[in-house]
């Protein structure tokens, strides 16, 4: 197996492959999707800047994948951005061969598995940050395994959540999900989690400070010693 970190212009991503041919696939893979979301953005920038629902106007079917995903959740397309461009990268691996790939996009994950995959979990200061992992069973994929913070990275947040982790089998609305969960979730109030459709999402793990919610069908959760190192950072690429 083979780890390549990949930047391309914002997108920082780290992959997992079992060949350099299916490694390169996703490089192809995730810079085609750049460029046609970057391509969209000249002629409708508000497509990039809204936080809510939004209709773009094109049958370009990676735009219109990102917007229904996005108001599946109600956000704005852009949150699912990271989803989409790891999930191009896996399909191309999968259009290469690969039964084996995981792409993370600075904490969004998509992949294509034929064995057990271990996902770490970092949640900035909360106790449990770096000390356990999801043991993801295989996945035909994309699958997605999609977190959001209102205390880590430079993501904009509404929220108070260390982290949100969605499991979805689109990871667009994994990660449209991750977004409007981290945005709404609290200690004390956990509506948002009636929102959610359990054929689209299966399950919800969040973190916030010493409260733990757990919801729908998570993977195991086993101890582990994360190792902070190969958390997808541009300062790391």
């Amino acid at each position: 197996m083979i780890r390549e970190p990949f930047r391309f212009r914002e997108t920082f991503a780290a992959i997992l492959a079992e060949t350099p041919a299916h490694a390169t696939a996703a490089k192809a893979g995730m810079i085609a999707a750049r460029q046609v979301i970057e391509g969209y953005i000249a002629g409708d920038p508000f497509f990039e800047s809204t936080f809510f629902p939004y209709e773009p106007d094109t049958d370009e079917p990676l735009i219109l994948h990102m917007a229904a995903a996005a108001a599946h959740a109600g956000v704005g397309p852009m949150a699912t951005v990271a989803g989409a461009i790891a999930t191009a990268g896996i399909e191309a691996m999968i259009g290469a061969g690969a039964r084996f790939g995981v792409i993370d996009n600075g904490g969004d994950i998509a992949l294509v598995s034929d064995r057990d995959v271990r996902v770490g979990v970092h949640a900035g200061t909360a106790r449990l940050s770096d000390r356990i992992a999801f043991i993801v069973p295989p996945q035909k994929g994309p699958f997605g395994i999609c977190t959001s913070s209102a205390t880590v990275g430079p993501s904009i947040s509404f929220g108070v959540a260390d982290a949100v982790t969605i499991f979805a089998p689109d990871p667009l609305l994994a990660d449209a999900w991750a977004t409007a969960v981290c945005n709404q979730i609290r200690p004390d109030d956990r509506d948002v989690l009636n929102q959610l459709d359990p054929r689209e999402v299966q399950g919800v793990f969040a973190i916030m400070g010493e409260t733990v919610v757990n919801w729908g069908r998570v993977p195991p959760v086993v101890p582990a010693r994360v190792d902070e190192q190969l958390i997808t950072a541009g300062d790391r690429l």
